[in-house]
């Protein structure tokens, strides 16, 4: 298995937020921004000890820049969230009202994949998508559906 690149922070929450339904980030940014907002504008208490104060003060430049970053990346993954939802809706229709079976062989494995995972959530299981480690990586979607929980690897 191939190694992941380093991400930032940044982009792990973006990746994080393409995993949850898109509303979730929408409604995380505003939630974010109002938080941190509160911390950068906050008044830092003198403290008689330095270091206290420079964490203090740390803390209020962090909470300045997040206020701003943090929101964005939310709605940046919340906008991959949704256009995946869409392109994955898209795929289904489109599979369906296809009456020849060319609509499943020009597929590549990832729309494959999306596409069964789609059928699924159409039959009440929660999806998790885990494929990505190329076109056989194992276990490409973990479903649950109530305490039952199945691996499937799409061929």
């Amino acid at each position: 298995m191939a190694r992941r690149k380093k991400q930032s922070l940044l982009e792990d929450l973006i990746e994080i937020t393409a995993m949850l339904p898109w509303w979730v980030g929408v409604l995380l940014a505003p939630i974010a921004y109002l938080v941190l907002h509160h911390y950068a504008t906050a008044e830092v208490a003198p403290v008689a000890r330095l270091a206290a104060n420079v964490v203090g003060q740390i803390g209020k430049m962090l909470a300045m820049v997040g206020q701003y970053l943090i929101p964005v990346a939310l709605i940046i993954g919340a906008g991959i969230s949704a256009y995946g939802r869409h392109k994955r809706e898209a795929l289904f229709t489109d599979v369906q009202a296809s009456s020849s079976t060319s609509a499943l062989n020009d597929m590549s494995w990832q729309e494959f994949e999306m596409l069964v995972g789609e059928a699924f959530r159409r039959r009440g299981y929660t999806v998790s998508e885990s494929g990505g480690g190329g076109a056989d990586g194992g276990v490409d979607l973990v479903l649950r559906k109530g305490n039952e929980k199945s691996l499937v690897q799409c061929k």
